[in-house]
């Protein structure tokens, strides 16, 4: 029998909460649902619940069946099964193994000065087209386009490219369009690993590349990986953040004269972004329970990461965007097994660009309402198509 429950619940929005998913949550930690393409699954919406599974190796993104698995939407890298089922862990460890060195505390803070330079460098720009912008193209999306582009060692004039592709990569409506966009991504990866192998540089792909077990095509991978993971979400992270501070007018003062809150508004920023995500999805690798509801081996599990970073038992008054917040345990970067690697160099992008953009910009202020913002359909993060600002 088809589930009664049909996702979306809500539409995202970085102003809008999301009241469904929320009173979903008050109801269960598991439920039966369907899928925006009408698949089942499994959508866990408890805060302890889905911290323990994003540590669990009993779930995966791999399927033992990957052409009949179910899936949340139709985007080809982010909407349904990824990886080989037998050698999936293997991979995992591999990835992280590999990437480690580049996302150390200690590689981020000598990188401090660089993404501190590029921060300047942006908000420059802005000053001198202002004082009407867009912050969404002058800065929210560009830093982290410019500081991972730049890690992975892509040329300046290609970046355009990039962004064409993983736009199409996200497209969680049109299964050929996101599939031509991955195909892109992943030939120009290869391309550019043959010019790093013939002239390598001082930029991540070239150190890759000095790596001997890893392919062409392995190295492509890891790079797109990484090049996906560390502009989507960041970029999204720094839109509703950006949003929901020039929203809130005593907030934003309060930042201006404390600037050590500037890592506060980054955490707070990466809890909020799950407003603008879809849920994590994984398979389970093999029968299980879930808060007593038992799961069988290859059906589709959705985290409701949204739900788990509003949840009042962890988070008091949670639906407030609160840069003053101390106790953030947000799982937007994940737990366990799957923590994101790049966690700190997202942290550093988010510090420095509210920490700048604020004493920059002390009059800047929305010309709109947040709540009034549009984004971007049928994307994997919804991100506004635009912030207008004034100053």
């Amino acid at each position: 029998m088809a589930a009664k429950i049909r996702l979306p619940l809500d539409p995202p929005h970085p102003a809008r909460l999301q009241s469904n998913l929320g009173a979903l949550q008050k109801l269960a930690p598991v439920h039966r649902v369907s899928t925006a393409v009408g698949d089942p699954a499994w959508l866990v919406t408890g805060y302890q619940e889905i911290k323990e599974l994003l540590a669990d190796p009993r779930l995966g993104r791999s399927h033992f069946d990957p052409d009949n698995a179910a899936r949340s939407g139709a985007s080809a890298l982010l909407d349904g099964p990824r990886g080989d089922f037998e050698t999936e862990h293997k991979w995992i460890a591999t990835l992280r193994s590999r990437l480690q060195p580049f996302f150390s505390p200690g590689h981020v803070k000598a990188m401090r000065p660089r993404v501190e330079a590029i921060t300047a460098d942006l908000l420059d720009r802005l000053a001198k087209q202002g004082p009407s912008a867009d912050l969404a193209d002058a800065l929210a999306l560009s830093l982290p386009r410019e500081v991972i582009s730049e890690l992975l060692g892509v040329p300046v004039e290609e970046r355009p490219l990039l962004d064409e592709w993983t736009t199409a990569v996200s497209d969680a409506g049109d299964r050929e369009r996101s599939m031509a966009g991955l195909a892109g991504l992943h030939g120009y990866g290869r391309e550019l690993v043959g010019r790093k192998r013939a002239r390598p540089g001082q930029d991540v792909i070239s150190w890759l590349c000095e790596d001997g077990t890893l392919s062409d095509d392995e190295v492509a991978q890891l790079a797109m990986g990484v090049l996906f993971a560390g502009y989507e979400t960041t970029a999204a992270a720094l839109c509703v953040g950006t949003a929901l501070l020039l929203d809130s007018p005593e907030q934003w003062r309060a930042v201006l004269d404390n600037p050590e809150l500037a890592a506060s508004v980054a955490e707070e920023s990466v809890r909020a972004v799950s407003r603008l995500l879809p849920p994590v999805i994984r398979y389970a690798r093999e029968d299980l329970e879930i808060a007593g509801t038992p799961v069988r081996r290859g059906e589709l599990v959705m985290l409701a990461i949204y739900a788990a970073n509003h949840d009042e038992s962890v988070f008091p008054h949670a639906d407030r965007f609160d840069v003053t917040r101390e106790d953030n345990p947000h799982l937007c970067f994940g737990f366990g097994l799957r923590y994101c690697i790049g966690a700190p160099l997202a942290r550093l992008e988010l510090q420095t660009a509210f920490g700048q953009l604020v004493q920059r910009f002390p009059r800047m202020r929305l010309t709109v309402p947040a709540e009034d913002l549009t984004v971007r359909p049928t994307s994997f993060a919804a991100i506004p198509t635009s912030i207008p600002v004034t100053w």
